[in-house]
């Protein structure tokens, strides 16, 4: 035991007088080489410490100057700004589905690994509308054919649980997404980029089967389909909307005026609205019916929505007949065999059979005849009434009001009514001499109402 003990001090001694030699070695050569070389002397100390080394986390937790941080800052808002120029310098004006195409094959062959695909499509998304291919299948397509291929798709069970990916899908899925909103059916070229993108185990692609189921069950759904390209003449278009309303087969469409240009004895240009109006039999032989004692109304304008288009219909109608003046008509029962309009059967009722409750109808009145104009004024409808009465000449007898609102003719401006119509009624002509000041007051006063009624509720909440 004690020759052992005695073997290791020795080997711990050999190692000390080793490192002090090797020491000594090294700061004679350092002493040398001080007086003649100084770069050399750079080199041997980089020599002899060359075996310190860092830590990771110490590398990580290093400073960046601000510099550098404010250049790295700009370049990536730069980045995200070019794509939005992208196309504005392409098109330079004309916005078509060419310059459209132009622009992604641009950014297609600017890099191959597409850098930056996710901002360029969510941005050409956007800019699709003002391009006019916001309904065209091959351009979603293309868009889809700036992912990268085969790079997001997941590798094993882990990573389609985990989201392989999850901006590249929700940005695919974002595309179909905006072709669900316009309608568009994907086809077999999208499936396949879809699947050569994203796999077949992933969001995008359960969107494009979720399309493909539902599309087709909803497609010819609507009874009452809207086309596409509505007509652009005004005339047509509200010979469609009015059809569209009435939804009667025997109803006859009659344009009453056709719009034009009129030069007046002093010399001023007048331009004339159109007019078209709609009236079946059924409605001339109510109006035929009507009490001449009791006013009928012109009411409007009404909005309808055709798509992305808006336009204004009025109505010819009358209040409710009074109880005293109805008269009930009896059932011809040889109108319909097949379907008869009253059944006369007397049916065994158990005592359980409860018939207290009642239903309420609220009768609003008859509906005479429809009109659309691009100019709303009392004195258009005017024109449409006395059109009327050549085939209603009941209206001769009946007096006519009218209840409008300031609802199209605000768009148009004064400028034009004026011109086309200039003696207008007194009410309108109140209205417009009506000072801002007193539309202030009446305002102010409202919201102090409001105030106080708010105040007062919360008070009763409080005490509650």
């Amino acid at each position: 035991m004690k020759c052992a003990r005695c073997l290791l001090q020795l080997q711990c001694l050999r190692l000390v007088n080793q490192s002090a030699r090797s020491a000594a070695q090294h700061g004679i050569v350092l002493q040398s080489v001080s007086s003649s070389q100084p770069s050399v002397l750079n080199n041997i100390q980089h020599q002899v410490l060359r075996h310190f080394h860092t830590s990771p986390a110490l590398a990580k937790s290093q400073r960046v100057p601000t510099e550098f941080v404010n250049k790295d800052n700009n370049k990536k808002d730069k980045s995200l700004i070019t794509h939005d120029d992208l196309f504005e310098k392409v098109a330079k004006g004309a916005k078509t589905k060419a310059t459209f195409n132009k622009v992604v094959d641009v950014f297609i062959k600017a890099d191959i690994r597409r850098r930056g695909h996710v901002e360029f499509i969510y941005a050409a998304l956007k800019k699709m509308q003002e391009f006019g291919v916001e309904r065209d299948l091959a351009v979603y397509n293309k868009l889809l054919d700036v992912f990268p291929k085969e790079v997001f798709v997941p590798r094993n069970f882990i990573q389609r649980m985990f989201n392989h990916y999850p901006r590249q899908q929700e940005c695919g899925v974002q595309v179909l997404e905006q072709m669900e909103n316009y309608g568009i059916m994907p086809n077999i070229e999208t499936k396949v980029l879809l699947v050569q993108i994203f796999g077949e185990k992933s969001h995008p692609m359960r969107k494009y089967q979720r399309i493909m189921y539902w599309f087709p069950k909803f497609k010819h759904i609507n009874p009452f389909p809207v086309p596409q390209l509505l007509p652009e003449d005004p005339v047509d278009l509200a010979h469609f909307s009015l059809t569209r309303i009435a939804n009667n087969l025997d109803a006859k469409v009659t344009v009453h005026q056709l719009p034009c240009t009129d030069v007046t004895e002093s010399g001023e240009e007048v331009t004339l609205p159109y007019i078209v109006g709609i009236q079946s039999p059924s409605q001339m032989e109510l109006l035929a019916q009507h009490n001449p004692s009791r006013p009928v109304f012109v009411e409007g304008p009404f909005p309808l929505w055709l798509r992305s288009t808006c336009v204004h219909y009025y109505i010819l109608r009358a209040d409710p007949t009074p109880l005293d003046e109805k008269v009930e008509e009896p059932y011809d029962p040889e109108r319909s065999l097949c379907y008869p309009l009253q059944l006369d059967l007397d049916f065994g009722r158990d005592f359980g059979d409860d018939e207290s409750f009642d239903v309420e109808d609220l009768d609003e009145g008859p509906v005479f005849a429809m009109c659309m104009t691009n100019q709303g004024d009392q004195a258009t409808l005017n024109q449409w009434i006395s059109s009327l009465q050549q085939s209603n000449p009941i209206l001769g007898q009946v007096p006519t009001l009218f209840r409008l609102d300031v609802g199209p003719r605000e768009l148009q401006g004064p400028d034009s009514t004026d011109s086309g119509h200039p003696h207008r009624p007194e009410a309108e002509t109140q209205k417009e001499d009506s000072h801002p000041e007193e539309e202030s007051k009446v305002i102010e006063e409202e919201e102090q109402k409001r105030r106080q009624g708010m105040k007062q509720f919360t008070t009763v909440r409080q005490c509650g």
